[in-house]
């Protein structure tokens, strides 16, 4: 039989991730650590038997350790496990369906494990269609932790003082509330935004090049959930295709509904995404990351694999996780329980004078603090 897994104390366990993790990978808090044994739904529960309620996890989509997501899981590891260069019924059945949600025109999957090499993969794919580097992207954008990707997230490359590149074009970003242009401040605080971009793709073109793509998050999150003025990125994709780049979407942390309305945020905006890059909520946990796009731009890549990207236990997860997406009504749910946020949040706004602002879509709201 095998042993009994050892149980260290909270003090081991702190000094055993001092000695071996190293220092850049941070806590959430630093100074009293939580020491987190099992979690259930909305719930996490300490060494200590405290329970708490789970506002930070950015990966549980459907609730810790959903019981039918555990078994999918569990059936398909028992039954294989393999790498992706195998025909499985697995990957041909998720594929399909994550493709049923999405516009007509966005119908080639590739399968990876994490939102950084989908990005990663995005960034190749706009590469590989329009024989081009330069990208816009927005200003405090967050795309990842490889290496090109911190390159084009002048949130990372700001704080660890690197210098920009010259292929990385930054945008301001479209906050109507403390950005550049507020609203209130200005006429039209959208078409100033979206010509800004404009104006780069013309700088770019005067220099003898091209821009590849334009890429943000429909909502941006890590920069502090930023909600974008209408017609925005219908103006701002305009621009880029009129002028040969492509269109990515990071719904990496903002898809499966988390927004509420839709299933995917980009669909607040009325537009259609010529590359989107999925991964933090498919796999509830599970590390698994898709990137969908045409069969034009797909076509281009010569080559890729991914050893683990798709294998079948993945595929059962994300299958599971979409099951419980549909059964349970959680994107309906995210649009009422967030309403609820929001209206409840705007009542005391009024009688607080740190909150400055409050915003936001579906259950990803934040609270400006002034």
């Amino acid at each position: 039989m095998p042993e009994k897994p050892v149980t260290l104390t909270y003090r081991q366990t702190l000094q055993m991730r001092r000695n071996y993790i190293g220092r850049s990978c941070k806590l959430h808090f630093e100074v009293a650590p939580l020491k987190i044994v099992r979690a259930s739904r909305q719930y996490l529960y300490d060494d200590s038997g405290n329970e708490f309620l789970d506002c930070i996890n950015n990966v549980s989509h459907v609730g810790h350790c959903h019981p039918h997501v555990v078994s999918a899981g569990q059936t398909q590891m028992a039954m294989l496990t393999t790498c992706a260069g195998f025909l499985n019924d697995q990957m041909a059945e998720y594929a399909k369906r994550l493709i049923s949600t999405l516009p007509d025109k966005l119908c080639v999957c590739f399968f990876v494990n994490s939102g950084s090499e989908a990005n990663d993969l995005s960034l190749r794919l706009a590469r590989s269609y329009t024989k081009r580097e330069d990208m816009i992207v927005l200003e405090n954008a967050y795309h990842g932790n490889l290496g090109n990707l911190i390159e084009i997230s002048p949130l990372k490359f700001k704080k660890l003082n690197l210098q920009k590149k010259d292929w990385v074009h930054v945008a301001s970003c479209p906050d109507t509330y403390r950005g550049k242009y507020r609203e209130g401040e200005v006429a039209n605080p959208s078409l100033s935004y979206s010509n800004e971009v404009k104006q780069i793709i013309e700088e770019v073109q005067d220099q003898g090049r091209g821009i590849a793509a334009f890429m943000c998050e429909p909502l941006m999150s890590a920069s502090g959930i930023i909600t974008f003025p209408k017609n925005y990125l219908q103006n701002v994709y305009r621009h880029v295709r009129e002028n040969g780049g492509v269109c990515l979407a990071d719904e990496v942390q903002t898809g499966l509904g988390r927004t509420g309305e839709n299933f995917w945020a980009f669909q607040y905006h009325d537009v259609v995404p010529d590359i989107v890059s999925i991964g933090k909520p498919i796999g509830n946990g599970h590390p698994m990351a898709v990137v969908i796009t045409t069969k034009e731009i797909a076509d281009t890549l010569v080559e890729f694999g991914s050893t683990f990207g798709g294998n079948p236990v993945s595929c059962a997860v994300g299958m599971a996780v979409l099951d419980v997406i549909q059964n349970e009504m959680l994107t309906s749910s995210a649009k009422s329980v967030g309403k609820c946020l929001l209206d409840g949040f705007r009542a005391i706004l009024p009688h607080h004078s740190m909150m400055g602002d409050v915003r936001g879509q579906g259950m990803i709201i934040p609270v400006e603090i002034v």
